[in-house]
């Protein structure tokens, strides 16, 4: 037996701080450590030689020398063998064990240089070093031969010539200590020089040697259990033959047996003492040490190979004295170094023999392990759950209900992984109790069967969850465990069907509506075979024996549930949402099996049911299920499809035709109209919209009757809001039915007339309508005015269908004007504060929701506009301006719009921006007057907005490189567009706009600052530029950004902060470009403004004219060179009150868990636009520069040679060099 490690009690161990220790620093002054292994390795055995006296018993000194070149080779084919990892280990371990026997230092010395090879070090220990050299030196000389020009070690290495380098490596020491077991391993000198090795390596500073060292150790440890192992059998069979040789009678009694089995076991128990203390020395040596090292792949080999231990060698390891150090570790903050803690625990709880054992562990770590079932690593999430589920088969006592109850919510969990795992463990809680069955008994079936309590714990357990939207991830979740059970639709249907036994409690009404939906979900994942919606992991293929259960499941359902469903629906008719899911259940059907089954009088009984449910529901969803069935019965390929067709033909045409007769009616009485009439029409128009959107009407008229109706809600402006509503949505199911019969290119040219009269007939009712008094009618009309704009725009005409060109329309200015009008009116509105309801804060949050999804839905339709130019993109400039007063609300949109038109056209969409902030600009202006404050909340709101416009342009400054200038063009004539409120001599009305322009200084390139610097100066008088009262800051702060910036393009100007801002250049770099405006559009911009200004231009001034210009030496030499440094922060230890299994101190480290608000901070991080503020060193953005061409934009290349220029310059920013 292995003595319990012997760890000093006062060992320091943090609480709160993180586990991963520096390798260098935490454990040099251990008295147990290292400096057993050392005087293990020098004497603490008999017989065992020091350093000085290593090959004297060997053939001969000399020897090695005259070898070591022959020995490199050898060495370098030992470790290129097991590199390849293609010969048999076991015949590369017996030369090697040969070589051992003909001369053991040299066959040493090939063993440790390999040890360094396998660590990647180039160094080679020779043998004068071996002979004279502690092994503290020897590593200290093979650490400075060690290349530290790359990070990369075989461990480490990527690529398919080293992806079996690790398995190969653990076998060859596996198989090395196989070998030698019986002889070698216990001559006192191989196995502890390779000790005495692997410990100094093992606390080396050189990640590499550590690694491979402590890899190597453990496998040297694994190996050497299965050797004390071995030796622990043996030793109990010698003792029980010793025993049953002692107890026969004396006559027969063999002396020489038994002096020959003691002399046996007392070998045995020798061999077993030298393990015990080479497992002792590694583990006090190695693990002790190593499983809380700063790397998390060392911290999780010592846990994986001490869990293997305590499984192979339980009787020696399975004590609290090692099960401490995996329940430490499960606090570490690597989720890989978790995960081999649970892992290994696994293996434990599997063995129910080994329960006893591990009970005081399981008491002390439980809550621990239930609280790792949230961790943020999905993996260790998975295996937690597991580990419980094993605990939960040994003991029903150890896991409290609340413990219980934590892991159930799981198998809601949108991971499928862990819901899966959850809803093993909920299945073995909750559903393993089944009632026996008797032998020979007849199987019970329906309600009798031993499902149908199982079925209602489901329900029961489904209705407290309180999460009833999410019955198909319950079911989901149960699936892989319980799929018997949850297609045991037989059961389920006689639940609802057949009376309670006597007795038996009879379902509720919310049990039966919980059970059908379970039902319905059930028959889904059974016929679709893939997870809900949220929970799938990409399309998987689908195996034979997969396909077959799906088909034989889909002939099941089918023929129960074709007998089963007319009196289902018949039971539940006036229940809403029960017939709702029922009605879902013919969409999964074989609807062969109705010919085949001679099942066609079910069919007529459930045609005859949903004719009913038509005729007396008049709830959208209701309807739309109907609709829904009708269409997945009503397939051609099947034979069943001319009794279904004659059905809904009959069905639609009562329908209609009372309709017509209803709406005439109803449109003669006028005013004179009672509640009853409207309610008859509204109730026949929904039937018929729900129809309409599955089924093609276009038989009968629907677009005249439909289409009078509305021209009547306009003329006398008092239609009631929900006919008006369903009569819009159905005359919108008429165009797209008709626009589909054109698409398939068989029509008339009659039909394509008819259709482009009606398509605009009905938008300019929509148009009208956007101006009704009733809120839910305009949004109506406008999210259909939208939909019918973008479907009947250019882009319907790509694809082939030239022939659909005469129906696109593109709106008016009106009308886009009234779109714009709507969205600014039912968008952008502040969330009312007076919308407090007398059912609780909860439905009041609930309705706030639902408003906030509808108006998000509005402005997405108008957006989709502007992404496929069905509007112009300036219309755009209203939408951008409000990013960041409703970022929570619209900010994921309005992002996306505007990286979409960026994609469009990247000038266009600059000149947006900018217009955006322009008018955001003038509002301020007419708000506060000319003579505002700039620190003001508002002026600083637009400045922020504009920062984050810049930062939407990314790093690649040469792809927005036009976009950017012209949007700098914009902005200065914009700032002196109108002239000074205070007379000639004053700051330009606009002039704080250059203040908000600066933003954008950063994005521009150096050649293109210097020009639009110079573009700048036409505008400027001489008086301008001495000008230094606080009115002329914004323009002294321009000049500076576009000046400053020569050397430095990371330069951002911002009030009270500095935005980072770099550029990445692309290696084919483009010839420097002008920014794209025509040189006679910037002549007329710039004579306008002389002219309103009445000044003569400013000739361009020489450079560096502003004293608040940084020098670009100075700047260079104030920027950061270096490359960053990592230190290694000291830790600190505290000590931990007395407890359970105090012999060494419990590290206690910061829980790593999942919760909701972690998730919600990273989807928001993830839309921030401050993750794009990345500052690169300034020297690759001089060194990137330096490749760019010849500067282009020099005002000497530009004035000396005009005419080169000119023709060298791209056509955008040409106006700069006029």
């Amino acid at each position: 037996m292995i003595a319990a490690p012997e760890i000093p009690s006062e060992f320091p161990y943090a609480q709160d701080t993180d586990t991963r220790f520096s390798s260098d620093t935490d454990f040099s002054e251990d008295p147990d450590g290292r400096s057993a292994i050392s005087a293990k390795g020098k004497g603490g055995k008999k017989g065992k030689k020091t350093a000085g006296e290593k090959g004297k018993g060997g053939k001969g000194a000399g020897r090695i020398n005259g070898h070591h070149q022959e020995n490199g080779m050898e060495n370098m084919m030992l470790f290129e063998v097991v590199k390849l990892g293609r010969s048999a280990m076991q015949s590369v371990v017996d030369d090697w064990i040969e070589s051992y026997k003909h001369d053991r230092d040299v066959a040493l010395l090939d063993l440790i240089n390999f040890f360094i090879q396998c660590s990647g070090c180039k160094g080679v220990v020779s043998g004068e070093m071996f002979r004279n050299m502690q092994n503290s030196e020897i590593i200290r000389r093979m650490t400075e031969e060690f290349d530290e020009d790359s990070g990369d070690y075989p461990l480490t290495i990527a690529g398919p010539q080293w992806k079996k380098f690790k398995s190969s490596f653990c076998e060859f020491i596996s198989v090395l200590v196989r070998q030698c077991q019986y002889s070698i391993i216990y001559d006192e000198y191989m196995m502890d020089t390779v000790i005495s090795l692997l410990t100094g390596l093992s606390d080396s500073q050189v990640r590499a040697f550590r690694h491979t060292s402590t890899l190597a150790a453990m496998k040297l440890m694994t190996a050497l259990v299965n050797v004390a192992l071995n030796l622990s059998i043996n030793m109990d069979n010698t003792q029980r033959q010793y025993e049953a040789e002692r107890n026969k009678m004396v006559a027969k009694r063999a002396n020489d047996r038994l002096e020959l089995l003691l002399q046996k076991r007392k070998e045995l128990q020798e061999n077993q003492d030298e393990i015990e203390n080479m497992m002792n020395a590694i583990f006090k040596g190695v693990f002790v040490h190593r499983y809380r090292d700063s790397i998390a792949e060392i911290r999780a080999i010592c846990i994986e190979e001490i869990g293997v231990w305590m499984k192979l060698y339980s009787d020696a390891f399975l004590n609290d004295s090692y099960l401490k150090y995996v329940g430490w570790t499960m606090h570490d903050k690597q989720g890989e170094v978790r995960l081999k803690c649970l892992t290994a625990l696994q293996g434990l709880y599997y063995n129910r023999e080994l329960n006893a054992r591990l009970e005081l562990f399981t008491s002390r770590f439980k809550d621990r392990i239930v609280s790792m079932t949230l961790d943020k690593e999905y993996d260790v999430a998975v295996q937690a759950i597991k580990l419980l589920t094993l605990v939960l088969n040994s003991t029903d006592e150890v896991l409290t209900p609340e413990d219980c109850e934590s892991v159930y919510h799981l198998v809601y969990s949108a991971h499928r992984p862990v819901a899966v795992a959850a809803g093993e463990f909920l299945f073995k809680k909750l559903f393993s109790q089944r009632e026996p069955e008797e032998e020979g008994a007849p199987k019970r079936r329906g309600r009798q069967s031993p499902n149908a309590n199982l079925i209602k714990t489901t329900v029961f357990f489904f209705l407290e969850s309180e999460l009833h939207e999410h019955a198909a991830y319950l079911v989901d979740s149960l699936w892989e465990c319980g799929a018997e059970l949850l297609k045991d639709w037989e059961c389920m249907i006689s639940l609802l069907l057949d009376d309670p036994l006597p007795g038996e409690e009879a379902l509720t009404d919310r049990q039966e509506t919980a059970l059908i939906e379970i039902m319905l979900c059930t028959v889904r994942q059974a016929a679709e075979c893939h997870p809900p919606v949220g929970r799938g992991t990409g399309k998987r293929v689908m195996t034979a024996k997969e396909k077959k259960t799906q088909l034989d499941d889909r002939t099941r359902m089918t023929e129960l549930f074709a007998v089963a469903l007319p009196p289902l629906l018949a039971k539940y008719a006036v229940d809403a949402e029960k017939v709702t899911n029922l009605l879902q259940l013919p969409q999964f059907f074989d609807l062969e099996i109705y010919t085949t089954g001679r099942l066609e009088k079910h069919l007529e009984s459930l045609l005859r049911q949903i004719r009913e449910i038509v005729e007396k529901h008049t709830d959208t969803e209701v309807l739309e299920a109907c609709s829904k069935t009708y269409h997945a019965l009503c397939n051609e390929e099947f034979t069943i499809f001319n009794r279904v067709d004659i059905a809904r033909s009959q069905l639609l045409d009562e329908l209609v035709d009372k309709f017509n007769r209803l709406l005439e009616d109803f449109l003669q009485e006028g005013e004179d109209a009672d509640e009853d009439d409207a309610y008859q029409v509204l109730s026949t128009l929904k039937r018929i919209t729900a129809f309409h959107n599955a089924h093609d009407l276009s038989g009968w008229d629907l677009f005249t009757s439909n289409f009078k109706l509305l021209n009547t809600g306009i003329e006398n402006g008092d239609m009631p809001e929900q006919i008006v509503i369903h009569s819009l949505q159905c005359t919108h199911y008429v165009i797209l039915w008709h626009l589909a019969k054109l698409s398939e290119g068989s029509s008339r040219k009659d039909d394509m007339v008819t259709l482009r009269k009606q398509m605009r007939a009905f938008c300019m009712m929509c148009q009208r309508y956007l101006t009704n008094v009733n809120t839910a009618v305009k949004e109506q009309a406008f999210t259909i005015l939208c939909d019918l704009l973008l479907i009947f725009s250019h882009q319907m005409v790509s694809g082939g269908r030239e022939h659909l060109e005469p129906l696109v329309y593109s709106p008016e200015d009106s009308l886009q004007s009234e779109l714009l009008s709507f969205i600014l009116n039912h968008v952008f509105i502040d969330q009312d504060d007076d919308t407090n309801s007398t059912d609780g804060q909860q439905d009041d949050e609930a309705v706030k929701i639902e408003a906030l999804h509808k108006r998000r839905n509005l402005l997405a339709a108008y957006c989709k506009l502007i992404i496929y130019c069905v509007v112009e993109m300036k219309t755009g400039a209203d939408i951008f301006k409000q990013y960041m007063r409703y970022y929570n609300d619209y900010g994921d949109i309005i992002k996306e719009t505007m990286s979409k038109t960026r994609q469009i056209d990247k000038i266009q969409c600059a000149k947006t921006l900018i217009l955006s902030l322009q008018q955001l600009f003038n509002e301020m202006l007419s708000e506060l007057g000319h003579g505002f404050d700039r620190s003001s909340s508002a002026f600083c709101g637009i400045k922020e907005l504009a920062r984050r416009f810049s930062l939407t342009f990314g790093l690649d400054q040469v792809k927005t490189r036009d976009a950017i200038a012209m949007l700098h063009k914009d902005g200065i004539e914009f700032a002196f567009k109108d002239p000074s409120p205070q007379g000639e001599g004053g700051p330009p009305l606009n002039l704080a706009f250059l203040d908000i322009l600066s933003e954008f200084s950063s994005k521009l390139m150096r050649q293109d600052k210097r020009t639009v610097h110079m573009y700048l100066e036409r505008f400027m008088t001489f008086q301008m530029a001495l000008q230094r009262e606080d009115c002329w800051l914004p323009l002294i702060s321009y000049r500076n950004s576009l000046q400053a910036g020569g050397d430095d393009d990371t330069m951002s100007v911002m009030s009270g902060y500095s935005s980072r801002g770099s550029s990445v250049r692309s290696k084919k770099t483009k010839p420097p470009a002008v920014l794209e405006l025509r040189l006679t559009q910037m002549h007329s911009s710039s004579e306008m403004w002389q002219q309103s200004m009445q000044t003569p231009v400013m000739m361009p001034s020489p450079h560096l004219t502003s004293t608040a210009m940084r020098d670009p030496k100075r700047a260079r030499d104030d920027s950061f060179m270096g490359t960053p440094q990592h230190h290694q922060t000291p830790m600190d230890y505290n000590r931990r009150g007395t407890g359970l299994m105090e012999e060494d101190e419990e590290p206690i480290v910061e829980d790593v868990m999942m919760s909701s608000e972690g998730r919600m901070d990273d989807l928001n991080e993830g839309m921030d636009f401050d993750t794009m503020d990345i500052d690169l060193p300034p020297s690759k953005n001089r060194r990137e520069r330096s490749e760019l061409k010849p500067d282009y934009f020099d005002p000497a290349s530009i004035m000396d040679e005009s005419v080169r220029a000119t023709s060298t310059l791209s056509p955008t920013l040409r106006f700069y060099s006029a």
